[in-house]
Order: C-alpha cells, then sequence, then structure tokens
C-alpha cells in the first residue's frame, strides 16, 4: 500500500527549478532513506511531503486525507521550548498532537528516547544527541502513521547514531513508516529497506541496497554514493 505517492514535483526558488519533476512512493512499513548531498533538494522534497511548501507542479496523493494527524516530523531543527525539562517538553509536544500522556508513559517515552536519567534537565542544555533523541522522541509521541526525519544523526558520534539507529529500528518493528535522510551509508546500511538517490534536483535512482549495488557493480553504499553523486559544488536549498 502507498502511504504517498508524489507525481511530477517541480519547486522553484528564485526562478530556479531546485526540483526537478521526481516522481516516487513510499510504501507502508518501510524504511525509506533519502539521498544525495547537501543543497539537491532533499530538504525541499520533505518539505513538500509535509506541506510546509507547495508544489509549483505535480501531485502529493496521501493515504489518508487526514493525513497530518497521522505524520510526525523532526526536521534538522527542533524548536524545544525554553525553559522546559526534556519531560515537560514531551508533555508540551504531546498536548500539540492533542495526545494525554499519563505518567507511566512520559516514563515509557523517556526511556525509550535514553532520557531517563536526563527528564529534569532543560532541554536545551542537554548535548546534541540527547536533543536528537528528544526531539525523535516528541516527533513519535503520538505514534504516527510516517515518520519523517531530516539527517537525525548529523553531527553525531559514533554511540549517538547508534542510539538513534536503534529508535528507528524499533519504530519499524512497531510497524510505522519512515522516511529519513542521511549522508552516513553505514546508517543507511544497516536500517534502510530501500534507498532513492537524489542529484541536481532529481531521482537519478531507487531501489532496495543490494539491487542497486548490483546494478552498479559496486560492493558497498559508499561507493554507490560516489558513483549516483558525482563531486561538485552545490549551494544550500
Amino acid at each position: 500500500m502507498h502511504l504517498i505517492s508524489a507525481k511530477s514535483l517541480v519547486k522553484k526558488f528564485h526562478q530556479k527549478n531546485v526540483i526537478n519533476g521526481i516522481d516516487f512512493e513510499i510504501e507502508q512499513g518501510e524504511i525509506l532513506a533519502l539521498i544525495g548531498p547537501n543543497g539537491v533538494g532533499k530538504s525541499t522534497t520533505i518539505a513538500m511531503l509535509l506541506g510546509i511548501l507547495k508544489p509549483d507542479q505535480g501531485s502529493i496523493i496521501y493515504w489518508r486525507p487526514d493525513y497530518r494527524d497521522y505524520v510526525g516530523a523532526q526536521l534538522q531543527s527542533t524548536p524545544f521550548f525554553e525553559g522546559y525539562t526534556a519531560e515537560e517538553n514531551l508533555k508540551l509536544f504531546a498536548a500539540l498532537y492533542h495526545t494525554k500522556l499519563t505518567k507511566d508513559q512520559i516514563r515509557v517515552e523517556l526511556d525509550n528516547c535514553h532520557l531517563s536519567e536526563a527528564a529534569k534537565t532543560p532541554a536545551v542544555k542537554l548535548s546534541l544527541g540527547q536533543q536528537k533523541r528528544l526531539a525523535i522522541g516528541v516527533t513519535n509521541v503520538h505514534h504516527p502513521e510516517l515518520v519523517v526525519l531530516d539527517e537525525p544523526s548529523a553531527g553525531l558520534d559514533p554511540r549517538a547514531r547508534h542510539e538513534i539507529r536503534a529508535m528507528i529500528q524499533t519504530m519499524a518493528k512497531n510497524r510505522q513508516t519512515v522516511l529519513f535522510s542521511s549522508h552516513d551509508m553505514d546508517e543507511v546500511e544497516q536500517i534502510a529497506d530501500r534507498l532513492i538517490f537524489m542529484n541536481d534536483g532529481r531521482i537519478v535512482d531507487a531501489g532496495k541496497p543490494e539491487e542497486l549495488m548490483e546494478k552498479y557493480e559496486v560492493s558497498n553504499l559508499e561507493a554507490l554514493y560516489l558513483k549516483l553523486t558525482p563531486s561538485q559544488f552545490r549551494g544550500e536549498y
């Protein structure tokens, strides 16, 4: 079952096409990785899927008319409520999603984020890894059917990246669909069911990791990344 079907999406900034007629689907229950260098349109694509940006051309078909109630999104920067603890931020975001958490549920959510010991720490004073985990926690607090994560492990050390991967894998075990963008090919190889490679606002190829590696005659995803995304300077979009 398609959760999302995007057809011929085009997005322009300053009269320049940054998304050039892309087509793709997001399947129920999969972990889908959106891959490509900075500035090729990954964040713009995610913003269009979430309804933050409107495509200039093309269409997006969702699996249900009230899809916004069943989506959780963690963008590259999550604006926590300043002056409130990690625990209080969970409560506040839950309220925004019209979800009321019991004390036991809050403990479970904090444990899922590996933040039980930091529950009373102001969110803005958490380490980067802890903030990333809390950002995913507040995204998932209403247990959405689709979770969208924009570079969830960027800038983290190996242990923090491992913890983020574990959280994503737990979502999949709970039958949630996950779309995430990443530059970390080790992360992608460990958790992604399917890949979409973007370059210059286009989808250059998509498929299961093993099928793409066989197609391009490479032995790992890093080699595949280098083959599909030739080096050149790009601006940010």
